[in-house]
């Protein structure tokens, strides 16, 4: 069952900011200024939501009501082709009891771009609506040239179909995010550490299925609940899906717990394979992070990919979720393709 794509996005098209989770505080409004100008410079119209400058010590926008709201009635607007947020944040699954989903499933879908708590309602999206969703770097990182062998999300959303291959990137950051308050008009990553993608088991793996999933940390607690059934969901693919999975912050334990959890909701009984994101989560004294993978998923049959490009460590890669994905790995080379035609 194919996910639905939104049309591509085109010079003169509205991209709508709003913040379902963590809205921006006033010291890195000139980096907010600086990623919506970037989008203006690529010819399209931008339109900024009530939910989004946060001149207070707040950990959301606004209220529940308020943020579920804005979000509803952006993605249910025809004018409106994309909603990107500025990031995530912590407790966006508080909107979820206010999204209209039988409504959003009746209508023609727009693009909905981010990731980490972005997820939170990402995810929903595309297992209760059809909806294609994009999981890519968030507003405020979009004005980055991307790494080599990536894509920009804007590369994607504008693709006019057909096939997208990207290629495993060399180089990561080392930790943590550039000064956004200090320099607000960086455009350029700082990767100097050597990354490379690998097996749980052997050295070469090659599959394929619909792609679905997000971060550990918001996602795990919908485990169980109508709005992440992906044990559902997977039964009526006409393949198994491919499983994208990353912590954001959470130490090696945190990691193992959270993937059994999701082991035990039965998230990866029909799994064609599973990608896991490369993480800033610090390891502990007994387990490392890639031992917690080993620890909950090690007697999967299927590919485990460690350290691949997304989460919360640059280099992105944008990837749509809900698509059919091919996920190559070996020693000619690490490489995700996706089929982005429009039935």
């Amino acid at each position: 069952m194919d996910a639905r794509l939104p049309a591509p996005l085109r010079p003169g098209d509205t991209i709508a900011v709003t913040a379902p989770s963590s809205g921006v505080a006033p010291a890195l409004w000139p980096r907010l200024d600086a990623a919506i100008a970037h989008l203006r410079r690529r010819g399209f119209e931008v339109l900024e939501g009530v939910c989004l400058r946060d001149d207070a010590n707040h950990h959301v926008s606004a209220s529940r009501e308020a943020r579920a709201d804005e979000l509803m009635a952006l993605l249910v607007d025809p004018d409106i082709a994309a909603v990107v947020p500025p990031w995530g944040g912590e407790t966006g699954i508080d909107v979820l009891p206010y999204l209209d989903f039988e409504l959003l499933a009746e209508c023609e879908p727009c693009w909905y771009v981010g990731f980490s708590d972005i997820t939170t309602t990402m995810l929903p999206l595309t297992l209760r609506t059809g909806w294609a969703t994009l999981h890519g770097s968030n507003l405020m990182d979009t004005p980055y040239t991307p790494a080599p062998g990536l894509l920009h999300w804007l590369d994607v959303a504008m693709s006019d179909g057909g096939e997208l291959t990207q290629t495993a990137a060399t180089h990561k950051r080392a930790m943590g995010w550039d000064d956004y308050a200090a320099d607000p008009e960086i455009d350029t990553m700082t990767l100097t550490e050597p990354t490379q993608w690998s097996l749980l088991h052997g050295d070469s793996a090659s599959f394929a299925g619909p792609l679905v999933g997000g971060c550990l940390e918001v996602l795990s607690p919908l485990a169980g609940t109508p709005f992440a059934d992906v044990w559902a969901w997977a039964q009526v693919q006409d393949e198994a899906p491919v499983l994208l999975l990353e912590t954001a912050e959470g130490n090696a334990f945190e990691t193992a717990r959270l993937l059994h959890g999701l082991r035990l909701a039965g998230w990866f009984e029909r799994c064609a394979g599973v990608l896991i994101g490369r993480t800033p989560g610090p390891d502990t004294e007994s387990l490392t992070q890639h031992e917690a993978v080993r620890d909950a998923l090690g007697g999967l049959d299927v590919p485990v990919v460690l350290d691949v490009d997304f989460g919360h460590q640059q280099p992105m890669m944008p990837l749509v979720l809900g698509v059919s994905t091919r996920v190559e790995v070996g020693p000619d080379g690490q490489r995700i393709t996706q089929d982005l035609r429009r039935h």
